[in-house]
């Protein structure tokens, strides 16, 4: 499958791992960096060369921050479908050059909440410029490839061995930034939800632990996700074969029977029902002989 030859890059990342390496890799590679702020800077230091942003739009970033590339020489790079003769005359017609990759991550919202930090700081953590340039790649990735974490170095090191990445990985790298951004927006809302005690809208985003032996029934396929409460997904499993759909069922069933209890408990459980359950507060090894 063809490969998009990458030219001109931006990069801007809250999140520095390995962003040294990543700028002298797209040097090697003579690929134009553009970036902004702390991480040009980061860049620079490192002795790769980069166009700053604000020399790119002629203009300076401004309120704290907040507005930086936020422009259309950024958007209408970003943006423009290189195969559309009309595109590529209007961006001429503005002395606009297409960019052929993005590389970007968000601030930590979900870790500054998760600090405790003060409502305040907590707004200044939702990232607007961010989400708006993944999400103008991700749409345009007939065109452009984005990069929205650091894991993705690597492969990106790969494609650029290879002359590119095709359309294919293209649009898999833009699925997982449309996920990314509904995380990073259910966060918000739910944050925000929870601030504002209201509990008439709920979201929660499910990540695939592995997929089961098997179903309910032997001939039907299943998977484990984790993403809601505590429970029996999160434990360690110590010995014994692979859990199947009916040993996670009757361990969270066991798992929930033994919360009602403040001693030590246990719950012994045939499809999802008590059959014995014990509470001994000298010791679990007892009550399991009780149950």
């Amino acid at each position: 499958m063809n490969r998009k030859k990458i030219t001109r890059a931006l990069v801007s990342v809250y999140d520095k791992t390995g962003l040294v390496e990543l700028g002298k890799t797209l040097e090697k590679s003579r690929i134009e960096i553009f970036s902004t702020g702390s991480t040009a800077k980061v860049l620079r230091e490192a002795g790769v060369k980069v166009i700053a942003v604000e020399d790119h739009t002629g203009f300076p970033e401004m309120l704290g921050g907040r507005v930086k590339t936020l422009h259309p020489r950024i958007h209408g790079g970003i943006l423009a479908d290189q195969n559309n003769p009309n595109h590529l005359k209007e961006l001429a017609a503005a002395d606009i050059v297409p960019f052929d990759l993005i590389v970007i991550n968000l601030y930590p919202f979900t870790q500054t909440i998760s600090s405790g930090a003060e409502f305040a700081e907590c707004i200044e953590q939702i990232d607007i410029g961010g989400p708006s340039m993944l999400r103008g790649a991700a749409k345009n990735h007939n065109s452009v490839a984005v990069i929205s974490d650091p894991s993705q170095y690597q492969s990106l090191n790969t494609a650029l061995e290879q002359g590119g990445f095709n359309l294919d990985e293209r649009r898999e790298l833009a699925m997982k930034v449309f996920r990314k951004t509904a995380e990073y927006d259910i966060a918000i809302a739910e944050w925000l939800a929870g601030e504002l005690n209201q509990n008439d809208w709920r979201a929660k985003v499910w990540q695939k632990i592995a997929d089961l032996r098997y179903g309910e029934n032997p001939h039907q396929s299943a998977a484990i996700y984790s993403g809601g409460a505590a429970g029996i997904v999160g434990a360690q499993q110590l010995h014994g074969k692979e859990m199947s759909f009916n040993n996670y069922t009757d361990a969270e069933a066991a798992w929930r029977a033994v919360l009602d209890h403040r001693d030590p408990a246990v719950a012994i459980m045939k499809h999802a029902n008590p059959c014995g359950v014990a509470v001994c507060e000298l010791g679990v090894a007892i009550a399991y002989q009780h149950a």
